[in-house]
């Protein structure tokens, strides 16, 4: 039987994020996750600007052929979260809710585009709007 493949787009060059994605753990029924560099050109990468997201203001989640956006990509991620281990009982804890993960993602996402903007980092700028490279 083929596991469903789902898949992770962010950031990698984000400390926090690729620190965030790296130790995340699914429940092994819920399938295979695949973590995207969002800086590396991909189909869902593709697929996700064709849709006008922006993924320099959230990570994407591909589940089934569903996309999940921002918050709620954190959220679903918590729903399958394995909560093995000290931070995955964490991130269960604070995103199980759907209403909670959409009032902290905001803060989560201003950390981070503070914190790439003290490390000089680019924005990915999927959307190729013009004067938006920078944080």
């Amino acid at each position: 039987m083929d596991r469903d493949k789902i898949l992770l787009v962010y950031d990698t060059e984000c400390p926090v994020c690729e620190n965030y994605c790296r130790r995340v753990r699914i429940e092994e029924s819920a399938g295979d996750l695949k973590l995207i560099d969002a800086r590396e050109s991909s189909e869902v990468l593709a697929e996700i600007t064709a849709l006008g997201l922006d993924i320099d203001q959230g990570m994407v989640l591909k589940m089934q052929g569903e996309l999940y956006y921002g918050a709620d990509a954190i959220h679903a991620l918590a729903l399958m979260s394995s909560r093995s281990g000290h931070f995955n009982r964490i991130n269960y804890w604070l995103f199980q809710s759907e209403r909670a993960s959409r009032l902290l993602y905001p803060a989560l996402k201003w950390g981070r585009n503070l914190l790439l903007k003290s490390l000089g980092r680019t924005k990915i700028n999927n959307l190729g709007r013009e004067n938006h490279e920078r944080f």
